[in-house]
This record gives structure tokens, C-alpha cells and sequence, in this order.
């Protein structure tokens, strides 16, 4: 380890911090690097989609949750990469990702999908810009159950073009990727592709295709 990575380990070993990855101990920065070589990009047609993900939610749950609750930015830099290994063959212009709500994105310091747009965005080569806004918010539990996401939850900033790859962190029962994607073709894009760190595929299994 060189420099920032051995000061990162240290405080890493300071604090406790395992893996999120595996739950292991930490002999690299933010991931082992078992989990660091074990990350392969994987392919599936979603939702009439394109889209590439990491592996399922029990797999790679840990790391989402990491880059989501645990402030662990860092992540996204190393998830990246082999998500572009499996994106490099569309024909992209540019990388958004699914808009969130501020309120929680002050609390938090970042946007996760966002965090992860941009690094995948850089590891492609390619542009990265908001292109739409939340525009309706539903509390994601009621009553110990998720509300429906509205039909018009994501609005777009302005008109758009090209094909875009569209981010998230999971896909979960992908309410929010179709809104997000019809919204993007409202706003005039030609083709929406997906990526994201992890599927849970026991929610969208009658879905793939």
C-alpha cells in the first residue's frame, strides 16, 4: 500500500471496519481484495432494457449499503470499473442516474447513484449530467409496506438526446427504473440502458427476460 491508501487502511483498522463486501478483515482500503476480484459485470435484459449489475442484492447488498449508509464514497471508484467492462459496447452519449430526494441527500453528504454515475461515467469515457428531477415523493414504508411509487414521480430538466445509461444502486422491484426511464423519454432520448450494483432477484424474477 502506498501513501493515502496505507494512512486509509490504518484508520480503516483503527476504527473496526470490516469488508463490506464479505465481512472479513480489510488487508486493502474500503474492499479485501478477495471482493476486489471477485467483481465481474453481468448482463441481463430488464424491463424490455439492457442493464448491467454486479450480482444479486445477498451477494452485493453489503457494498451498496456501504456506499449508501456508511459514507463509504470511496466504493464507487472501484465498482465502477468492471461495470464499465460490462457497458463499454452500447452506444452511449453520456451517464445519468435515478435523482433522490435532497432531504436525504443533505443528511447523507452525497447521492449514492449519483456518486456511482459519475465514476462510471469517467471509467467510460463518457459525459455525466442530471437529467431529470424527483418531482413526487411517496414514504418508502407505510404501514410496514412500500407505497407505490406515482406514475410521474421523475420529471426531466429540460429536452435530451442520444442513448443514456441510466444509474442506481439496487434494483429492487424496478417501479423506479421504468419511472425514470419513461421520464428520460419524455425528455426525448432515444434509448435507456441500466446499471446498477445489485439486483434483487427474488422480486424480479418473473420480470427478466
Amino acid at each position: 500500500m502506498r501513501g493515502s491508501d496505507g494512512l486509509l487502511a490504518f484508520f480503516e483498522a483503527l476504527l473496526g471496519h470490516t469488508c463490506p463486501g464479505c465481512g472479513g478483515r480489510l488487508d486493502r482500503p474500503l474492499l479485501c481484495s478477495a471482493c476486489r476480484k471477485g467483481l465481474r459485470p453481468h448482463r441481463a435484459r430488464l424491463f424490455g432494457a439492457e442493464a448491467v449489475y454486479l450480482g444479486s442484492y445477498a451477494q452485493y447488498g453489503g457494498l451498496a449499503r456501504a456506499l449508501k449508509y456508511g459514507g463509504r464514497r470511496g466504493l464507487a471508484h472501484l465498482l465502477a470499473p468492471p461495470l464499465a467492462e460490462g457497458a463499454r459496447d452500447w452506444p452511449l452519449m453520456g451517464v445519468t442516474w435515478v435523482p433522490g430526494l435532497e432531504h436525504r441527500t443533505l443528511l447523507r453528504g452525497h447521492h449514492p447513484p449519483e456518486v456511482l454515475a459519475r465514476a462510471l461515467a469517467r471509467a467510460l469515457g463518457l459525459p455525466s449530467a442530471p437529467l431529470l428531477f424527483r418531482a413526487r415523493y411517496a414514504p418508502s414504508q407505510v404501514l410496514g409496506r412500500r407505497r407505490a411509487l406515482p406514475l410521474d414521480a421523475f420529471r426531466p430538466l429540460g429536452r435530451a438526446q442520444g442513448i443514456w445509461l441510466l444509474v442506481d444502486d439496487v434494483l429492487t422491484s424496478g417501479a423506479t427504473f421504468l419511472r425514470a426511464r419513461s421520464a428520460l423519454l419524455e425528455a426525448g432520448v432515444e434509448g435507456v440502458y441500466g446499471a446498477f450494483i445489485a439486483l434483487k432477484r427474488e422480486a424480479l424474477g418473473p420480470f427478466l427476460d
